[in-house]
């Protein structure tokens, strides 16, 4: 018989009547900003000060954590195999077992890295949600948040915790912060006192809302918007030398980097074809072909 998944998870129920959040860190393995902004947020809540439900689950992909990767050993990746399957791979039945929370919750915050390959322009995002009413409330969560950069992006790609809220109608938002397999400490404190904020716009707790810190906000409903993983794919197996900085302005015609052999005899660049800033970039040298390089965020003329 297939083992079952169950997540650890702490619920904090809330003296007064209100929705469940859920909040998930470590949908991959090697993204620690989440899981010690979940805790702090786990010591910090009291009941008394809380409506409703808050459900955290920090590590969410156990099998990836222990592993020291992004993805258990199936090699799936937990944020494209959702709603998974109970009879499933480890990653498919950790897919599964979160799904299902996700569908009883009322709200839902996911929160990343760039894990140890790739650094991420810290970033707050949700789906084109084809419900109004839905789509609404991301916008507020989002922006309170409090991310840099506020992304909506196509509600047609599958397989993510975005995807099972979508389809639940449960209103939701995920978050990117740089990356580079270290916790970043100020990364951490961010998503704590972002969440705190988002409890606080739910009307969950009692919060002063602090000035926003946005600097760009975007809503791109394009078919692939939103799948950082098709990006600029290395065009063979070797090593990687960027040649721009995260957030650095691009054109089509720029060098992003190229991508070597050991013996620097094969070379190709790996050209922008778009205008924008450098949203996320590949940090760690080795490359796989297909492995994605960079992402551009396309911005509207007037901002």
């Amino acid at each position: 018989m297939t083992p079952t998944i169950t997540l650890q998870q702490q619920v904090i129920e809330g003296t007064q009547k209100g929705p469940n959040l859920l909040i998930l860190g470590g949908v991959h393995g090697d993204e620690f900003e989440s899981m010690a902004a979940i805790r702090r947020l786990l010591d910090h809540l009291d009941s008394a000060d809380l409506r409703g439900r808050l459900t955290a689950i920090p590590v969410v992909n156990e099998a990836a954590y222990w592993r020291g990767q992004r993805t258990a050993e199936d090699e799936l990746d937990l944020a494209r195999t959702c709603p998974g399957r109970p009879d499933g791979s480890i990653t498919e039945r950790t897919a599964h077992a979160v799904s299902q929370e996700i569908r009883r919750a009322d709200y839902l915050i996911d929160l990343h890295s760039g894990g140890i390959v790739m650094e991420f322009y810290p970033t707050v995002g949700y789906t084109l949600h084809p419900d109004k009413s839905v789509l609404d409330v991301q916008r507020r969560m989002a922006r309170a948040l409090n991310m840099p950069i506020i992304w909506g992006t196509s509600a047609r790609l599958d397989g993510r915790t975005l995807s099972v809220a979508r389809d639940a109608n449960v209103p939701a938002i995920y978050a990117e912060w740089m990356g580079g397999g270290t916790c970043d400490p100020e990364g951490a404190d961010a998503y704590f006192e972002g969440c705190l904020n988002v409890l606080a716009e739910l009307n969950m707790i009692d919060r002063t809302l602090p000035p926003l810190h946005t600097e760009y906000t975007i809503e791109d409903d394009r078919e692939d918007s939103g799948h950082i993983q098709v990006n600029y794919p290395a065009p063979f197996a070797g090593y990687f030398e960027p040649q721009v900085k995260l957030k650095a302005p691009v054109q089509p015609g720029d060098v992003i980097g190229t991508v070597v052999d050991h013996l620097g005899q094969q070379r190709e660049e790996v050209v922008s074809t778009q205008e924008g800033l450098i949203l996320c970039l590949r940090v760690f040298n080795r490359v796989h072909q297909g492995d994605s390089l960079a992402a551009v965020l396309e911005l509207d003329p007037s901002q």
